[in-house]
């Protein structure tokens, strides 16, 4: 027997366990699944439709209700001879600037009409705009314009403001662009610029956590696919939608739990997937989640985490921003690298927030001193420095950072 065989014992059908797996129906989530038909019904009725915006932390729901809704309208829009649908459908989790996500979405419609891509460097934004609208243009009806992870532009908007505005200054004749923008960022509409507020006029529609019973109701549909009969013990389920309910309220989390758990039983040659599989997993997934979130991070998120770690070394949390940013800037000088502004510093805490990687606590100390925010790690400063290590330009600050621990 080689070292590679297929299972036969535990995996029936991994599909409904992946992360590409489309479900037959959205389960828990009535109330939001009913604010979205009502927000894309105009289409139907070849009105005037509202841009949308959907807010959740990762694994909410966000990206399969809408596919979910969006196979719908184009289903049920094919009845109607006088509706006229297109969606286009771009990621923005490496797009970090209005001009790349142009660059994105024109490149999105040549592909789908088998036309040469443009290059992503070389044109002027403005170029970049035109050329957009003259695709877009070329089409017709109501185009649905997709942007999943939109919060990854930060404060470079301007696609924002000009699509919803393509029509009425004139840039597109044939079509009513409608933008459904998919952020993981509460906060990300709070830092837009005034005129892009203005312009969206959006509908939103948030898409809170999932809590352990829910999680169970999404679990077990899957699980009866994905795995022989009989393999799972009874508790591993409810404790794969405990684990993830306590964390994130993630289903995303709960489904890969999941599938770690049977993994590993594979692995071990065991004849059921039991709780100990299920809290093995788990601890491997922390593992992984906490050393991939911090290696992501870009530099400005490297200097941010480090001048936070300085403070948990001397145990001078939790600190405020303001605190924060001067250390930030003495690090930026260490290496010479460019620093960015203070505001832009509380946009990175927020991000290191949803990773998880720290906890923020809003103080409120009324007339004298007002609302503020303070920050401290929520992972062990050993793992935080371990990772920076890792890269070459934070190795010797946090060097420096371990050899001047305080005993906490």
């Amino acid at each position: 027997m080689g070292m590679f065989r297929r299972d036969h014992l535990v995996f029936a059908n991994a599909k409904p366990l992946d992360d590409s797996y489309e479900p037959e129906d959205i389960r828990k989530r009535d109330q939001e699944l009913a604010k979205y038909q009502r927000a894309l019904q105009p289409i139907i009725d070849n009105r005037p439709t509202s841009n949308i915006f959907l807010y959740g932390k990762t694994g909410t729901g966000k990206t399969v209700a809408t596919k979910f809704m969006l196979s719908h309208l184009e289903n049920d829009a094919a009845d109607y001879d006088d509706v006229d649908l297109a969606t286009i459908w771009v990621s923005c989790e490496n797009l970090s600037s209005s001009y790349q996500v142009a660059i994105a979405l024109v490149n999105e419609i040549r592909r789908k009409q088998d036309k040469d891509r443009i290059s992503t460097t070389g044109y002027s934004q403005q170029r970049v705009f035109d050329i957009l609208y003259e695709e877009l243009d070329a089409l017709n009806g109501t185009i649905i314009i997709v942007l999943d992870e939109i919060d990854n532009i930060g404060q470079s908007d301007d696609i924002l403001y000009g699509l919803p505005r393509a029509r009425s200054n004139g840039y597109v004749e044939n079509i009513r662009p409608v933008i459904v923008g998919i952020s993981n960022d509460f906060q990300f509409r709070d830092n837009l610029s005034p005129k892009v507020k203005d312009t969206l006029a959006e509908k939103e529609i948030l898409f809170p956590p999932y809590d352990a019973n829910q999680l169970i109701s999404i679990l077990e549909p899957r699980a009866d696919k994905a795995f022989h009969d009989g393999i799972l013990e009874s508790d591993v389920v409810p404790l794969c939608a405990a684990f993830a309910a306590q964390d994130s309220g993630s289903a995303r989390q709960a489904i890969r739990l999941l599938r770690e758990a049977g993994e590993l039983a594979q692995s071990n040659d065991d004849e059921t997937v039991s709780e100990w599989h299920v809290r093995e997993a788990q601890d491997e997934l922390e593992k992984n989640q906490l050393y991939e979130g911090m290696q992501e991070l870009t530099i400005q998120g490297h200097a941010v985490l480090c001048a936070l770690a300085f403070h948990q070394a001397m145990n001078e949390v939790p600190v405020r921003s303001r605190t924060l940013y001067e250390r930030y800037m003495n690090i930026c000088n260490q290496f010479d690298a460019d620093s960015v502004s203070e505001r832009r510093v509380r946009d990175h805490l927020s991000d290191l927030s949803m990773l998880g990687l720290i906890t923020v606590y809003e103080r409120n100390e009324g007339l004298s001193a007002g609302r503020y925010h303070e920050y401290e790690l929520d992972v062990p400063l050993r793992a935080v420095l371990n990772v920076l290590r890792s890269t070459n330009r934070f190795e010797g600050i946090a060097d420096t950072i371990k050899d001047n621990v305080k005993e906490q």
